[in-house]
């Protein structure tokens, strides 16, 4: 089966280019009568949209999303819920260059080896443009999450790394800087290193921390569709993630296990969360935290040592409009896919309560 859907009882497909007509999906599984908040919807897209601030690409779209079906009257029908986003400030001439060069850490050549044809205008598909599909997706899934609330803020850019922990920050104001990191100082830091970047035609990579709030016990399933290997999967899908961690991640490779072991609470509780909130597979109440490493963009304008479809070989110093860093606008895709995964596993807990 083609790799474009993720759930099981909550699913999303979604398809599109970046340089086509438009991009969009096809929620299923959404239960009927359902108000749905469709301004809640179009701000998580805003949050994601490109030319939303001086750190971002220059490309301007509006990403208003259209539906076609499955809301009424401002409800949920429980049938597919289709939606669409036009394309508007596409500049495919920028990518001339590239028609017969494959860009370095790019998709361009494995696309290429895989289907012996690509759309190069933005890297086609694999454009981190069809993200903004997962958005509407989670922003639509939130909606059937009762008490679950779910924060992202960048936590690092390049080498710039926030101090703080989740307990010490005030969330409500990630979005005050445009580098979404909810600490003044640190995010001050982060958006020189990201404009020092832009200036020497360069990129850099970052980390983004995600928190899941009001997370009953029980969601998850055994072994294979363990609550964490759904989330490290749904997160790993994102374009330019390399790295996923949960709890104390891979910190808790140097501790024993009296260090690591989270003790139980009168009221089922844990004194300490290096669990990250998920024990067996299984959320156990606490909050849910996990860390997403971003990778540099890969289209920079500096000289790049690469080869054409003939593997001669030649420099390149790409054209276009591209995020110098992505991580801010990352952060509400990984809120998205994060919402996707727990609604997804909420829905299938329903079957245990019957």
């Amino acid at each position: 089966m083609p790799g474009n859907t993720i759930g099981k009882s909550l699913v999303l497909t979604t398809y599109g280019e970046s340089h086509g007509t438009q991009i969009g999906g096809i929620l299923d599984g959404m239960p009927s009568g359902i108000e749905i908040n469709l301004d809640s919807v179009q701000k998580a897209l805003d949050r994601r949209r490109p030319g939303q601030s001086h750190l971002t690409t220059e490309r301007n779209e509006e990403d208003t999303v259209i539906f076609h079906s499955g809301l009424f009257e401002g409800k949920t029908t429980g049938t597919p819920i289709a939606f669409s986003i036009l394309n508007k400030d596409h500049r495919s001439e920028d990518y001339g260059q590239i028609k017969d060069v494959f860009r370095p850490s790019h998709a361009d050549f494995v696309y290429e080896a895989k289907y012996g044809h690509r759309d190069y205008r933005g890297g086609g598909r694999s454009s981190a443009r069809e993200t903004a599909c997962r958005v509407v997706g989670g922003a639509l899934a939130a909606q059937i999450l009762p008490n679950i609330q779910v924060k992202a803020w960048v936590s690092a850019v390049g080498p710039v790394k926030l101090a703080a922990t989740a307990e010490q920050l005030d969330l409500s104001t990630i979005d005050a800087h445009p580098t979404r990191c909810p600490h003044q100082e640190t995010a001050k830091e982060m958006e020189t290193y990201i404009e020092q970047c832009r200036a020497a035609n360069d990129s850099t990579g970052g980390v983004i921390t995600g928190l899941a709030t009001g997370v009953p016990v029980g969601l998850g399933e055994p072994v294979f569709d363990k609550l964490q290997a759904d989330l490290a999967k749904a997160l790993m899908s994102i374009n330019a993630v390399k790295g996923f961690e949960i709890g104390s991640g891979f910190s808790s490779s140097e501790m024993t296990g009296s260090m690591h072991n989270d003790a139980i609470n009168e009221d089922f509780s844990t004194a300490t969360n290096n669990a990250g909130g998920i024990v067996g597979g299984l959320s156990n109440g606490a909050p849910i935290e996990v860390r997403v490493a971003f990778k540099p963009v890969a289209t920079i304008g500096k000289n790049q040592k690469t080869v054409n479809k003939d593997g001669e070989s030649t420099i390149l110093a790409a054209k276009g409009r591209h995020d110098p860093c992505v991580v801010p606008r990352a952060v509400p895709i990984v809120e998205a896919m994060m919402q996707l995964v727990l609604a997804d596993h909420y829905l299938r807990n329903l079957k245990y309560k019957a």
